[in-house]
């Protein structure tokens, strides 16, 4: 089933990632993430905001009323769409050949965050990091395109995507320790699209951007199936989220200079 995307936001970027819907204030953010930008985005009034922090941005996470963390290469900032103000707030030790990708904070809490080769991708030496109360641990090993990250509705499993293996895997998620334990590969892509960022929906299916593949796809991570589809008029697809009338947000990227509609924002009528 196709739909007709809407273009909410193009500033030319070549790669827009992260966006994460605040229910409660109804508010998008987003991320530039090689123009080091961060957005919020108000539906009702159209209004865009926009913070620049000083190296590569990659994800949100929400704190209260227009106020989230920012995770950045050169570590989290706390920023302040009120007042338009930024503030260093804490680093995870990672290696200088790598930068932040995906994030998500746990039922917990806990601040969820991959890693992934920087400026050049390299096979394997990323890793998912937990951080709360000024500690780190690696949670996830050996990974080179650490992508989407969403919990079961229950909070009882991690859903994991490397975006090379072309794979959807699970995890067991402790909630009183936030320790992992890999389960299986519950989805696997065998098109032309691999994927990128996902979110879960109400009905627990998984939405999931297809980098190549020019759509957002909606999954089934117990039986592993394909059940929608939406065409977006680009190839590269990096995120997506769901916002309170159940319709998606999806970021994506620039093919090659000639891709005019890549590196926009969209927006898909579900319902």
């Amino acid at each position: 089933m196709n739909s007709n995307p809407s273009l909410i936001f193009h500033l030319n970027s070549e790669l827009l990632e992260g966006p994460v819907f605040d229910h409660k204030e109804n508010l998008l953010y987003f991320v530039s993430i090689l123009d080091c930008l961060v957005f919020c985005y108000n539906p009702y009034n159209r209004e865009i905001l926009s913070v620049k922090l000083d190296s590569p941005v990659s994800c949100i996470f929400l704190l209260d009323k227009k106020r989230v963390m920012v995770a950045s290469k050169n570590g989290f900032f706390e920023v302040d769409f009120n007042t338009l103000q930024k503030q260093f707030s804490f680093q995870i030790d990672i290696a200088n050949s790598v930068r932040y990708n995906d994030g998500i904070k746990d039922p917990e809490g806990r601040f969820l965050i991959g890693t992934m080769g920087f400026p050049e991708v390299k096979d394997n030496i990323g890793k998912v990091y937990s951080y709360s109360e000024g500690k780190s641990k690696v949670i996830i090993k050996d990974t080179t395109i650490s992508n989407g990250l969403a919990f079961s509705q229950d909070g009882c499993s991690l859903y994991f995507i490397d975006t090379p293996t072309k794979k959807v895997a699970k995890y067991a998620y402790d909630m009183k320790t936030g320790a992992v334990l890999f389960e299986s590969y519950v989805i696997k892509f065998n098109g032309e699209g691999s994927p990128d960022g996902m979110c879960m929906d109400k009905e627990g299916m998984l939405w999931i951007a297809e980098w190549g593949g020019g759509c957002v796809s909606r999954w089934n991570p117990i039986s592993g199936k394909k059940i929608d589809e939406r065409k977006l008029p680009c190839l590269n697809v990096t995120s997506c989220c769901i916002d309170n009338q159940l319709n998606l947000y999806v970021t994506t990227a620039k093919s090659s200079k000639d891709d005019m509609n890549g590196g926009g924002l969209f927006y898909v009528e579900l319902n």
